[in-house]
């Protein structure tokens, strides 16, 4: 074999070998305190790394649920205890496809119940792990050989993880349109596929609401375009004539109002304004609903 004909073999070699998930993302693995998360709590090895491919390896029987999520890559270290070491802090922070989805995967985690703290945009402490998310991030720490650790020593490891990344501790506009007196706070939650298990709404924010002391639940569906919030309401609209009852309509070809029965969910009222779609579910009288969707629909014309 001729010198020029290796020479090209072994450069086609190089260049679809695949690159390590270090040399891709190592940045990642810089978050993670090298030092220790909390006094007495010294990290175990060093970080590492899981991308798609490999989220199984970390987290089998969970990462299906990262993925609509837009995770990317998520990075993880152990810190052991020195006076201890059978007990254990395990540190996961999960770069996601964007602020929205950070929010979404860590409101799978929470309760409404739960021991707020301040770190990122929002988290919550336990005597035995703290979530909270940042920016695109979703932070999960977790304490194994007991059940219960001071919380002290959780925030500390939280903030030492929060300090190395964006600083934006905003929440998602999306949510923000939410937070009226209506909506019960910290009950949102963000389904990045199938809300309402209806694939036609591909992804949306659903929160418990009160109304006329009556409790439904509210949803907010986020569009590319009119066109295309127009399009799910018109699929929407057909499963409602062929499964629902009572539907009626109202409203103007970029403004469509749809009051009926849903087999799933009882009474509904959806309203289409431009490119978001929001409704009102768990109903006993549809129409009810209009003014309480009337109130998001201003928010969102207004930008609030």
């Amino acid at each position: 074999m001729c010198r020029s004909v290796m020479i090209c073999l072994m450069i086609i070699c190089v260049l679809c070998a695949p690159v390590p998930l270090f040399a891709a993302d190592s940045s990642m693995a810089n978050i993670l305190p090298a030092g220790g998360c909390s006094e007495d709590w010294v990290m175990k090895d060093k970080a590492n790394l899981f991308n798609r491919d490999t989220l199984f390896d970390h987290i089998n029987g969970e990462a299906e649920l990262y993925f609509p999520y837009g995770f990317e890559v998520l990075a993880t270290a152990t810190y052991i205890n020195r006076e201890n070491p059978e007990m254990w802090i395990v540190a996961d922070v999960y770069k996601m496809g964007s602020l929205l989805d950070a929010f979404g995967i860590y409101s799978n985690y929470r309760k409404t119940n739960a021991s707020w703290v301040t770190i990122g945009a929002e988290g919550f402490v336990s005597s035995s792990q703290l979530m909270f998310y940042q920016d695109r991030y979703f932070v999960r720490i977790q304490v194994t050989g007991t059940t219960n650790l001071k919380q002290d020593t959780f925030l500390a490891c939280g903030r030492a993880v929060s300090q190395n990344l964006p600083l934006n501790a905003g929440i998602p506009k999306e949510l923000q349109i939410l937070r009226i007196p209506e909506i019960v706070l910290k009950s949102e939650r963000y389904i990045a596929k199938s809300l309402l298990g209806y694939a036609f709404f591909h992804h949306g924010i659903i929160a418990d609401a009160i109304l006329e002391d009556e409790q439904i639940q509210v949803f907010l569906v986020p569009e590319d375009s009119q066109n295309a919030a127009q399009n799910v309401v018109d699929q929407y609209r057909s499963y409602l004539k062929t499964e629902g009852q009572g539907m009626k309509e109202s409203g103007t070809s970029d403004r469509i109002s749809i009051a009926a029965v849903d087999p799933l969910y009882g009474g509904v009222f959806v309203e289409q304004s431009g490119r978001y779609i929001i409704g009102a579910i768990r109903l006993k009288n549809p129409s009810a609903a209009k003014q309480l969707v009337e109130k998001l629909r201003g928010r969102l014309v207004s930008g609030r």
